[in-house]
């Protein structure tokens, strides 16, 4: 077994332990929300997601860097190679019991995300890529495996997804230089999934995200001939950044005359 054929099988089974831990707090009556130094929301959902992920990638893989965001003391990591885990993206949405919640690993190398997996418990949807950087979606029902690809984009009737949970003024204002045929709306990582899938063809970002909420859709989306990049001169989105923030950026299906911001 090669090195990424163990990292995909090794990611793949994390984010689905993880998920059914999440899945586990999901269906309490009640479970612990606390707000953290941002004051973002962070669950008792989060942070057992978090522990079974990093002990898994650490015993896994000791001697590739590993970035989390519910680990603080991770965030000083400087390495041309890193695992970045978000072990429980949309945590409103989690919180809100919108089921637009995801478990998001990836492997980056040299500022590009090659290696990554998102998986949706709550929709019982999995997204991964190969050893060969393909994307693929697992049906967890039967086991199969189907090769994802984007859509050759409609420019006069483009399907555009955007959050549920961040949507604004200046993100309409960016849609609205398109020609729309349908409108998304998706919560998390899932909205680059959507892009790869081609249920939709552009997902503009203009809002703050971290490292750790894109990585792994990025990658995904990568695998299935999709692009990302920054809202403000287009070129490629990239990682390894010193404070893991990301510019604003427009994940799309290739095809699409890009508008300027």
């Amino acid at each position: 077994m090669s090195e990424n054929q163990k990292i995909v099988k090794v990611i793949r089974e994390l984010a689905l332990e993880a998920g059914a831990k999440i899945m586990q707090v999901y269906g309490k009556d009640d479970f612990n929300v606390r707000s953290k130094s941002d004051d973002s929301p962070v669950t008792e959902a989060d942070e057992a997601a978090d522990l079974i992920i990093s002990d898994g990638l650490r015993a896994a893989f000791p001697d590739i860097a590993l970035v989390t965001e519910e680990q603080s003391d991770s965030h000083g990591v400087v390495a041309d190679r890193f695992l970045i885990v978000d072990p429980l993206d949309g945590t409103k949405e989690f919180i809100h019991r919108r089921g637009d919640f995801t478990v998001n690993i990836a492997l980056v190398e040299n500022g590009v995300p090659v290696l990554g997996v998102v998986y949706a418990p709550a929709k019982e949807r999995l997204f991964y890529t190969d050893a060969t950087g393909q994307s693929v979606e697992e049906n967890l029902t039967d086991g199969s495996i189907s090769p994802i690809r984007v859509n050759t984009p409609d420019e006069s009737a483009l399907t555009v997804v955007a959050s549920k949970s961040h949507r604004d003024q200046a993100t309409d204002d960016y849609i609205a230089k398109y020609k729309v045929g349908d409108f998304r709306s998706a919560g998390s990582s899932l909205k680059f999934c959507l892009v790869a899938t081609g249920e939709a063809d552009l997902y503009p970002r203009v809002g703050r995200t971290m490292e750790w909420d894109t990585a792994a859709g990025h990658a995904v989306l990568l695998g299935a001939g999709g692009q990302v990049v920054r809202f403000d001169n287009h070129q490629p989105l990239t990682y390894g950044k010193p404070t893991y923030e990301n510019p604003f950026f427009i994940a799309y299906a290739p095809g699409i005359s890009l508008q300027e911001a």
